[in-house]
């Protein structure tokens, strides 16, 4: 058994103490009690969690800003129109905010998941205008979301809060008047917007696989005659 000398204060004397063996001194490295791997869903968000507090900051927003009440026009008389699309009354809009260059002012908020994926909302007494901007990742996901959402435009008038047109720069626009929080519940709207916005990418990406499969079948038929 191996053994190594210390000095030992009381009165400088030697000892011995055994050594423990040397497996124990340097076990093997596999034995080594490593650090397990951080996780990479709690180190990294997933996209999954970004949706989700994309969609939160979306719905909590929304919330706060749907506090609609009915307001006759200043332009015209007897008539009521929704202040956010006619801007013709600064004071009357809500959530004054400057842009960076300081060129004009802009009465939204504008909400960015990413580069390609962002919601406006320009907020006023009694209306409120909702625009969004879905991913397109390639030019298959471009024409498919620009088809999809074309179709939802020309039935407008079943969603009754869908514009025709989207505002210039986004794919498809909702306005909420005062009129439809009297007739709807509040967070039935709300639910409706955050859930449109979460379906909106699953569609468009089973489109994605639905073409795509049905093009290699296309392709497989095609070709077997070369065979």
């Amino acid at each position: 058994m191996f053994s190594y000398l210390l000095p030992c204060r009381a009165g400088q004397r030697i000892i011995s103490i055994p050594t423990p063996p040397l497996d124990r001194l340097h076990p093997p490295p596999f034995s080594l009690p490593l650090r397990p791997p951080a996780d990479a869903a709690s180190a990294v968000p997933t996209m999954a969690n970004s949706l989700r507090l994309y969609l939160t900051c979306i719905r909590n927003t929304l919330e706060a800003a749907m506090c609609l009440q009915n307001f006759p026009c200043q332009e015209v008389e007897r008539h009521n129109k929704p202040e956010v699309e006619l801007k013709t009354s600064p004071e009357l809009l809500l959530n004054p905010i400057v842009d960076e260059q300081c060129i004009s002012r802009c009465f939204s908020v504008l909400i960015c998941r990413n580069e390609a994926e962002k919601c406006l909302i320009e907020t006023s007494i009694n209306s409120i205008r909702i625009s969004m901007k879905v991913k397109q990742a390639d030019e298959l996901e471009n024409i498919l979301a620009k088809k999809f959402l074309r179709f939802l435009s020309m039935r407008a008038e079943a969603f009754q809060v869908l514009r025709r047109k989207p505002v210039q720069g986004y794919d498809i626009s909702f306005l909420i008047t005062n009129y439809h929080c009297e007739d709807m519940h509040k967070h039935k709207l709300i639910d409706f917007i955050v859930q449109f916005m979460e379906d909106i990418d699953k569609e468009i990406s089973e489109l994605k696989l639905s073409v795509n499969t049905r093009g290699r079948l296309v392709a497989t038929e095609f070709l077997k005659q070369f065979i």
